[in-house]
């Protein structure tokens, strides 16, 4: 087969993006069962800057276009990219394409891709990342968007690819209030290449350099975004006051770090770390007791997969769209509030016997979402739309 992911960003762009690492790993694990798999992606890399990558270049196996983005304005305010040469890309590559697997709904990509695979009768599958809901960021943009381009746009899909069960009932609905009959939809979950998390890591040069000394850690990291829980999160572990704890905050600022910061200053052991790389990533998991991420609006966190693969309990909520991490024994799951997160804290980094029960469990559970395995639930679905 030879498979066309069509997605606006793409590695090395957003180390903390979850879309970003999620095609990235289906492309990868389709490529290396001998499948053709082109990304035709933009040069985005920051909000304010271009990926130094180069246009044309394979990567494990797999070959990336980036076209460059006329406005940087647009990508860093409203998050939209605008590829320049994109049509002219697509005529070159779709007539050779087989299915092309799209990313989000609501972009340029998908208004100009969608009619043209249609033309060169190749199926399109979708994958929203959890990005159908307006509750999640930018509902008046989504509204506008979905009343002047939506209906046309969903005449098109062949398939959706969810995430969960919940992501499932999100397309339903919205095809629904398109006036549409959704598409056959599929569940393939994210995944991790447990290997990645087999590398040595030091944690302990991550606890020297940031003074944790021999605290229990809270980890959380990721895009610091006000739906990601963040600010209940810190609110709830300064009222527990658990000694020799410490909170650890680690990731690009998106918005809620304006309410961090008056809570976290004067208080020593909460540490607002920003943006870190990759091997100071893996760093960070080794030094960490727990993970949190109390979120709402999750599609499926590779956080989460990536936390429990370095075998840490995961302190999680309803919005994170994984109670199977509940049901193995990895995870506690309580609303975002709170109270309800001063309790699980308090009794996650108190609890040291129960925490190394945990932490087995979660290693047991990111072995079954390898991306080895979920490719190849991915090549069945693409199988099936042939």
């Amino acid at each position: 087969m030879n498979i066309l992911h069509v997605t606006p960003y793409y590695a090395p762009a957003y180390s903390y993006g979850g879309v970003v690492r999620a095609v990235e790993g289906m492309a990868r694990a389709v490529a290396a069962s001998g499948h053709r798999v082109t990304v035709l992606t933009t040069d985005a890399h920051t909000r304010q800057s271009r990926s130094p990558a180069p246009p044309d270049e394979v990567r494990d196996g797999v070959r990336v276009l980036r076209l460059p983005n006329r406005s940087l304005h647009l990508r860093g305010r409203l998050n939209l990219s605008t590829p320049a040469g994109l049509t002219r890309a697509l005529h070159a590559l779709l007539p050779e394409t087989d299915i092309v697997h799209l990313h989000e709904f609501r972009t340029v990509e998908a208004l100009r891709t969608i009619p043209l695979a249609a033309r060169y009768g190749v199926p399109v599958l979708l994958s929203p990342h959890g990005t159908l809901t307006r509750s999640t960021g930018r509902g008046s943009m989504k509204r506008a968007w979905d009343a002047l381009f939506s209906a046309r746009a969903g005449r098109g899909i062949s398939g959706i690819i969810a995430l969960t069960v919940d992501e499932q009932a999100d397309a339903a609905a919205l095809w629904s209030d398109l006036g549409l009959a959704a598409p056959k939809q599929f569940i393939v979950p994210n995944g991790i290449w447990l290997h990645d998390f087999d590398q040595p890591a030091n944690g302990l040069a991550f606890r020297e350099k940031f003074g944790l000394g021999s605290t229990r850690v809270c980890l959380f990291m990721g895009r610091m975004h006000p739906r990601k829980g963040i600010e209940p999160l810190t609110r709830a572990f300064i009222q527990a006051n658990i000694p020799e704890a410490s909170l650890v905050i680690a990731g690009p600022d998106e918005g809620a770090l304006a309410a961090l910061e008056p809570l976290a200053h004067g208080v020593p052991n909460v540490h607002i770390i920003g943006f870190i790389e990759r091997q100071e990533r893996l760093d960070a998991l080794d030094a960490a007791d727990i993970f949190a991420l109390p979120a709402t609006g999750e599609g499926f966190s590779m956080a989460l997969l990536e936390a429990a693969a370095m075998a840490l309990p995961l302190l999680i909520s309803p919005g994170c769209h994984f109670p199977e991490a509940a049901e193995a024994g990895a995870a506690v799951c309580v609303e975002p509030d709170v109270p309800a997160l001063q309790a699980a804290l308090t009794d996650l980094l108190t609890d040291d016997p129960a925490r190394l029960i945990m932490a087995a469990k979660a290693r047991r559970l990111a072995e079954s979402y390898d991306w080895a395995m979920i490719g190849e639930r991915l090549e069945s679905v693409y199988r099936h739309v042939l």
